[in-house]
């Protein structure tokens, strides 16, 4: 077969799994995630051996890539915490009367069949099929080719747990396949089977996927976050968020990029400084007139650098720095530290992105921290989801109406 033709079979498959799940009651779903958790703790081992091959043949990305014994452990237990979440399908959001005695309700129904592409990252191989399952989703995984083999052994292990619990396989697929030809096919559609494309990765892969897409995308193309320290911050609280948000984890979207500090602010800077030792440091004329660093050009502002890299600048207020955010920011996750709690409601009023914090790291930007259990993503649209996407953002909604025998006149 032809690749078109293996996904086109795919696609196909995956439907007759979206159906199964859907007729799923919601303990046969809570059974087949805890029975994956159960398969990729068996299967560890063979998980190590793939991760290395892949590791071996790898010239980027390491630290994402890398699995180790307590990676797997933590990717089975994110499993169970997805499997302990509340199962979201035929749950009613809303139900109401009219006059005439019909009884409507607005009822939470999966979305169908989702394509994941991915790159670098085999936990999400693992995350996106327990959150597709738990939401009655099936789902078509396609890994890059730099941890294609880890994907495919912790896939053939939640394939397993699945077919154990008495569900399809099909309703979780891998792309078998590095070419990406097999992308393309996804953007096609797959011939009107799938119905939403999430992308997770690089500038390049999201640009393409939202541009060529035939079918609606969830996603994020960039996150360029920002700390804001007012003038009404703890100097202590200051630095330890700005050093958590930023050198936590560097290559996190949820990582800080760009940090805002108020004039009468710039006092804390020095111990702001301290507490990123091994950060290169580039900032405006007044930042760099209070602690030396290189100095910040305008694409530094619009930078994602998923590395050890800092920009900072010098705002008048907390409508200054909203304002920088507006214009530069890409909707993901931004917050300010201050002991003024007028300013901060403002502020997280006035900030018009995905996820915004007072006085908390932007590496919270997870939807395992937000109790999701795990997250296929973030969302930084303004349609459908936005922010951690978990089991409940992948669902949709129908609407049951109940009557007694009612026309209309």
């Amino acid at each position: 077969m032809t690749i078109d033709e293996t996904m086109l079979a795919m696609g196909r498959a995956a439907r007759s799994g979206a159906e199964a799940l859907r007729g799923a009651t919601a303990d046969q779903r809570t059974a087949a995630i805890r029975a994956m958790a159960t398969a990729l703790r068996a299967h560890a081992g063979a998980v190590l051996a793939a991760n290395a091959a892949d590791l071996a043949a790898a010239t980027r990305h390491h630290d994402r890539l890398m699995l180790d014994s307590e990676r797997v452990e933590a990717i089975a237990a994110g499993l169970d915490s997805v499997a302990a979440l509340p199962d979201p399908v035929g749950a009613e959001m809303a139900r109401w009367q009219r006059p005439n005695g019909l009884d409507i309700a607005r009822v939470r129904t999966p979305v169908g069949v989702i394509g994941m592409i991915y790159e670098a990252r085999p936990n999400v191989t693992a995350d996106a099929a327990a959150i597709c399952v738990r939401s009655g989703n099936a789902v078509i995984l396609r890994p890059g080719s730099d941890c294609l083999a880890s994907s495919r052994a912790i896939h053939a292990a939640l394939a397993e747990g699945l077919e154990a619990a008495g569900l399809p396989a099909c309703a979780v697929q891998i792309v078998p396949t590095g070419d990406r030809a097999a992308v393309g096919a996804l953007l096609s559609g797959l011939g009107g089977t799938l119905d939403l494309l999430i992308p997770r990765g690089g500038r390049s892969l999201v640009e393409r996927v939202q541009a060529e897409a035939r079918v609606p995308v969830l996603g994020h193309l960039e996150g360029v976050c920002h700390t804001y320290v007012h003038a009404a911050a703890d100097p202590a609280m200051a630095a330890a968020i700005v050093r958590n948000a930023k050198l936590r984890r560097v290559s996190v979207c949820g990582s800080t990029e760009t940090l805002l500090i108020d004039r009468a602010a710039l006092p804390m800077l020095p111990a702001i400084a301290d507490s990123l030792n091994g950060c290169e440091l580039r900032g405006d004329a007044e930042a760099a007139a209070i602690v030396p660093m290189l100095p910040a050009r305008e694409e530094d502002w619009r930078t994602e650098y998923l590395a050890p890299v800092l920009s900072i600048r010098t705002v008048r207020n907390w409508q200054e720095a909203a304002s920088h955010i507006a214009r530069y920011g890409t909707g993901h996750t931004e917050a300010i530290v201050t002991e003024d709690a007028g300013t901060a409601e403002a502020f997280l009023a006035a900030v018009d992105s995905a996820i915004v914090l007072w006085n908390a790291s932007t590496q919270f930007a997870d939807g395992g921290e937000f109790g999701f259990g795990a997250e296929i993503g973030i969302a930084t649209g303004k349609l459908h989801a936005r922010g951690p996407v978990g089991p409940e953002q992948l669902t949709s909604f129908k609407y049951v109406v109940r009557g007694n025998g009612q026309v209309r006149p």
